[in-house]
């Protein structure tokens, strides 16, 4: 079973347990408006480019709040049965190299959202999935740092994103520096370099 199948189906046996009401690290999201949104994302061609898109972003609320509005079973249901047959992450390439990133993120948006989480256990299978993610994703959020910014795990393996000569070193599990990369606040991970580089990383904004 892929990442991308095992994310998505623990994310929605979590939104099961907890139900459409409950907190999200997506801001302004609860449960119900994040299963909203990996439903357009892979079923409404019209809405998914508002994603992306500002000039779109618009018309794309409009599509997911009308989603979120749903009944509960109903809009998870959408979430665990996949994709449109004829939407291209049906091809399982596809959906590992589009999904696996996508779903972790947002399965830990919902766990983090709730008190009291504690970070998943290394995994050396999911890890090394989420490192090659982490490769492909960081020069993309990370590519603006005002400082130099090395990304380094706990077995030494080390992703170079801005060489620049005042550096800043964030050490972590390959899960927590992908929540990192992508702007998450509730991470496990540890900052090394000059303290106002440090805030200056932590300062700036991660994002596509």
């Amino acid at each position: 079973m892929s990442l991308a199948t095992e994310e998505r189906a623990a994310l929605c046996d979590l939104f099961d347990e907890i139900g459409p009401n409950e907190p999200t690290l997506c801001t302004g999201w609860q449960t119900r408006d994040l299963a909203a949104h990996l439903v357009i994302r892979e079923r409404r061609a019209d809405g998914a480019p508002g994603i992306l898109l500002k000039p779109l972003a618009g018309y794309t609320r409009r599509v997911q709040d009308s989603y979120a509005r749903r009944p509960w079973r109903e809009l998870v249901d959408l979430v665990r049965n996949g994709p449109a047959p004829w939407w291209p992450t049906r091809i399982p390439a596809l959906d590992k190299a589009v999904n696996s990133i996508e779903f972790f993120i947002h399965h830990e948006d919902t766990r983090r959202g709730q008190a009291g989480w504690e970070p998943r256990k290394p995994d050396a299978e999911r890890d090394a999935a989420l490192w090659a993610g982490l490769r492909r994703t960081s020069f993309l959020t990370l590519r603006r740092s005002p400082v130099g910014l090395v990304l380094h795990r706990p077995d030494g393996q080390e992703i170079v994103v801005k060489r620049a000569p005042e550096s800043v070193t964030v050490s972590g599990e390959p899960g927590e520096l992908l929540l990192f990369a992508t702007g998450r606040a509730a991470v496990r991970v540890e900052f090394d370099g000059d303290q106002q580089a440090i805030e200056a990383v932590q300062g700036f904004r991660r994002r596509l």
